[in-house]
C-alpha cells in the first residue's frame, strides 16, 4: 500500500487521492443496453437465455412465489445467527417510524406530512463470487415494516438452478413475495420492465457490480418509470488508528474489506504518533496469505493507500473529504469524536466495533452509499421504502386569514387563476357574512 503524509500533499494531489478510480460507464453502458432492450420486448425468454450465456444455467422457471416454496432447512447455529440478525434489523429500522405531526401556522390553516409504503419494490441479492442472504435481510426487513405489498427478491442461481438456502429462509421470514432467479442488468431489467411471471416494480434496491449499477443508472432515466435506491461503486472502508489501535484488529479490518472484490478500495489512516505500522503490514501479509479469498484481497491493496494525518483532527478532516462507505475510528476515546463526523454511510467506534457488525447483525443496514456519495447519500433506512404525501386542510376562519397573502403572491407572478381560486371563495365566504 502507497504511503502518503497529509501535511505534505498540495490540492491537487489530495483531491487525487480522494477520488475513486474512475469506471468507465460508456463502455459498460454500450454492453447493457442491448440486454436491458431486449428483457423488455422478449421478457422470460430473454432472462433465460442471459443466465445460460452468464451464469451457464439453464433455466424452466425465473420466478417462485415465496409462499409456494418449502422451508429450507438450516442447521440449528445458522438458523440461529440468522434470526438474531432479523431480530436487531427489525428493532432499528421499526424505531425509523416517525409520529404523524400536525402544525397549525395560522389558526384554521392544519398542514401535516403522511407515509405511504412503495407499493411494488425490487430487492437486488448479489451471487457471483459469494452469496449474500445477509443483504436479502437489509433489503426486505425494512420492507416488510415499510408495508409493501409486493416484493420482488432478485439473486442469481446457483449451478443447479437453485436458490441459495440461507437467501431463501431470510426471505420466507422477512415477507417477500417473489423470487427472480436472475442477476446482473437481465434481473433489474426484468423488474424494471416486468415480464410475464415477474411483476413490474417502483423502486430497486440493492448493491451489484458495474453492470447492475450500469443498468440501475440507465433504467432510472428511461420510460421504465422505475427509481433507485442510490448511485454506487465498489466496497470500501477507511479506517483511523492510533497508537492504541492492535494492528492484527486494524489488518483485518481493512481486509474485511478488501475481500469482497479486486475493485474494492481500503485506507488506512494513522492518527499521530506511535502506531506500530509495520505490524500492521505483517499482519495485512499474514492474514491476506491464509484468506480463501486472499487473491482477491491482495488486489484490492495494489490500489488502496495509507494517511499519515497529524492529529485525530487531521485524520476526520480528510476521512469527511473522502466520505467512506464504511468508517472505523479505532482510536482511544472514540466516541468524543463522533460529532466531527460529517461524510460517512456507516461509523465503527472504538476498539471492539469491527466493520463486520453492520455487516451482519448489529441492526444498521449495509446498502450503503459509495465512491464518494456519502457526502450527498445515507443508506438504505425505512424511509427508501416510503413515499410522504403533504397534507392540508383549511376552515372558512384559515381561508380569510391566509387567502389574501396568497392572493397577493399570484399576482405577483402573475397567475391569475391561482389568485380568482381564492378570491372567488373569500368572496362566497363574505357574501354568506354579508346575508346573515
Amino acid at each position: 500500500m502507497k504511503s502518503y503524509r497529509l501535511s505534505e500533499l498540495g490540492d491537487a494531489e489530495l483531491r487525487s487521492l480522494i477520488a475513486r478510480p474512475r469506471i468507465d460507464f460508456s463502455s459498460v453502458f454500450s454492453l447493457v443496453n442491448p440486454i436491458l432492450d431486449h428483457v423488455r420486448q422478449r421478457g422470460d425468454a430473454a432472462v433465460k437465455e442471459y443466465t445460460l450465456k452468464f451464469d451457464n444455467v439453464q433455466l424452466d422457471d425465473i420466478v417462485h412465489l415465496v409462499a409456494d416454496l418449502p422451508d429450507p432447512l438450516l442447521d440449528a447455529h445458522v438458523k440461529e445467527a440468522f434470526d438474531i440478525a432479523y431480530s436487531n434489523i427489525y428493532a432499528f429500522h421499526a424505531a425509523q417510524r416517525t409520529p404523524e405531526t400536525n402544525v397549525e401556522n395560522i389558526k384554521g390553516v392544519q398542514c401535516k406530512r403522511v407515509s405511504r409504503s412503495i407499493n411494488t419494490v425490487g430487492l437486488y441479492v448479489p451471487g457471483g463470487t459469494a452469496v449474500l442472504p445477509s443483504t436479502a435481510l437489509m433489503l426486505s426487513v425494512p420492507a416488510q415494516i415499510a408495508g409493501c405489498k409486493t416484493v420482488v427478491l432478485a439473486t442469481p442461481p446457483a449451478q443447479d438452478g437453485t436458490i441459495c438456502k440461507e437467501v431463501v429462509y431470510c426471505a420466507k421470514k422477512a415477507g417477500v413475495t417473489h423470487i427472480l432467479k436472475a442477476g446482473g442488468a437481465q434481473a433489474i431489467s426484468a423488474m424494471a420492465w416486468g415480464t410475464e411471471t415477474c411483476p413490474k416494480v417502483e423502486k430497486i434496491f440493492g448493491p451489484g457490480n458495474q453492470y447492475v449499477t450500469a443498468a440501475k443508472m440507465i433504467l432510472q432515466n428511461s420510460e421504465a418509470m422505475v427509481s433507485i435506491d442510490m448511485p454506487a461503486g465498489p466496497s470500501e472502508v477507511l479506517v483511523i488508528a492510533d497508537k492504541h489501535a492492535i494492528p492484527r484488529h486494524v489488518a483485518a479490518d481493512l481486509l474485511s474489506q478488501a475481500e469482497h472484490g479486486p475493485d474494492s478500495q481500503v485506507v488506512l489512516v494513522i492518527a499521530g504518533e506511535g502506531v506500530n505500522l509495520n505490524a500492521i503490514e505483517e499482519e495485512l501479509s499474514k492474514q491476506c496469505q491464509s484468506l480463501p479469498r486472499g487473491e482477491f484481497a491482495a488486489k484490492a491493496l495494489t490500489h488502496s493507500f495509507i494517511v499519515h494525518a497529524h492529529d485525530m483532527l487531521e485524520s476526520i478532516n480528510f476521512s469527511n473529504l473522502y466520505a467512506p462507505e464504511h468508517l472505523i475510528v479505532n482510536v482511544k476515546d472514540a466516541e468524543k469524536w463522533e460529532s466531527f463526523i460529517q461524510n460517512a454511510g456507516s461509523v465503527f467506534l472504538g476498539p471492539w466495533t469491527p466493520e463486520s457488525v453492520g455487516d451482519y447483525a448489529s441492526g444498521t443496514n449495509h446498502v450503503l452509499p459509495t465512491y464518494g456519495y456519502a457526502r450527498m447519500y445515507g443508506g438504505v433506512s425505512l424511509d427508501s421504502f416510503l413515499k410522504y404525501i403533504t397534507v392540508q386542510s383549511l376552515t372558512e376562519e384559515g381561508l380569510r386569514k391566509l387567502g389574501p397573502y396568497v392572493a397577493t403572491m399570484a399576482e405577483v407572478e402573475g397567475l391569475d387563476a391561482h389568485k380568482l381560486a381564492v378570491t372567488l371563495r373569500l368572496e362566497d365566504i363574505e357574501g354568506r357574512q354579508v346575508s346573515k
